[in-house]
């Protein structure tokens, strides 16, 4: 009985993993792209970020303020992104701008080189609109799995 018990505990538990959707990061990048708004050439900052998101390793997302986000794309691959703990933002004068500053990758991979990533783009994110999409993404209906029958103990 107690194995039965055991057993009927482990599938539920795997159900309940299996039924939260994990986006790849293409899918991630979509989302994200799909909120942005038209290229712009800089955005203000002030040397701190509120938050940030890797999606892939050429674009992330950073949040300025609360309210406040960008999708920065970068002009190539920035192979140190997936393995940073942290990142910094090059600035001039209190603008961060496309073409001419960078993204440099902190902590893992090869942080002690700190390979900086060009930003080629900047683009405006609507962080009300991504919000509500990502939590109808979690409130997506998933399809219940079936457990095979089992087989009562002797």
């Amino acid at each position: 009985m107690v194995r039965v018990l055991w057993v009927t505990a482990m599938a539920l538990a795997m159900t309940a993993c299996a039924s939260v959707p994990r986006q790849s990061d293409a899918q991630r990048l979509a989302l994200y792209e799909s909120h942005a708004g038209q290229p712009v050439g800089n955005f203000r900052f002030f040397g701190r970020l509120n938050g940030w998101s890797p999606l892939g390793d050429s674009a992330l997302a950073v949040w300025t303020r609360p309210g406040e986000a960008w999708l920065l794309d970068l002009s190539g691959s920035c192979q140190d992104l997936a393995y940073a703990s942290a990142i910094s933002l090059t600035s001039h004068m209190s603008q961060v701008s496309a073409r001419f500053d960078d993204v440099v990758p902190l902590g893992g991979g090869t942080a002690s080189l700190r390979i900086p990533c060009r930003i080629a783009q900047i683009r405006p994110l609507d962080t009300k609109a991504l919000k509500e999409s990502e939590r109808q993404l979690g409130e997506a209906p998933t399809e219940q799995r079936q457990e095979p029958a089992q087989e009562p103990l002797r």
